[in-house]
């Protein structure tokens, strides 16, 4: 199983910086920022470095909150199957930029393009805009897209 992290910038008025796929696993859907890591990265230099590549947006370790650990599971396509270290970063710097990979865009907590994302986030990112940190495994079925099980706990805390 691959190490992987997803990102969240969330600005002061409490919006969502999304990208959408535009290539690879997961085109077309909208999604945090994030990636597989590198060879002797900590899960938090995985999540500046891939936050930098695919936004143009520079961030610190430090600032990042681990929110979720979510196990992704794909019945048909064990090769896909990853732990995901999820964070929410508020601090950060630069300007926002289209990358060959993703085109990123600001959304309001009540308007995240669900329909146009991965079926399971539905569950589990609104747990995470009301403050919970959770843990769970999310199973996708044989299409690679429809949710098979998802199961999802709240934890008190969370560690990198």
């Amino acid at each position: 199983m691959r190490d992987t992290t997803l990102c969240f910038p969330v600005d002061a008025a409490g919006r969502i910086l999304l990208g959408r796929k535009k290539r690879g696993f997961g085109v077309s859907k909208w999604n945090g920022f994030g990636g597989k890591l590198e060879k002797g990265e900590t899960f938090r230099q995985c999540a500046v470095r891939e936050l930098w590549e695919e936004t143009g947006l520079q961030a610190k370790g430090e600032d990042l909150e681990l929110v979720g650990l979510l196990d992704f599971r794909f019945l048909a396509a064990p090769e896909l199957n990853h732990l995901g270290y999820v964070y929410f970063v508020r601090s950060y710097e630069g300007i926002i930029t289209e990358t060959e990979e993703m085109e990123p865009k600001w959304f309001s907590a009540e308007s995240l393009p669900y329909e146009q994302m991965w079926k399971g986030d539905k569950t589990w990112i609104p747990l995470l805009l009301t403050g919970k940190r959770i843990k769970g495994t999310v199973t996708f079925a044989e299409d690679n897209d429809t949710v098979y099980s998802i199961d999802i706990h709240n934890v008190d805390s969370l560690s990198d």
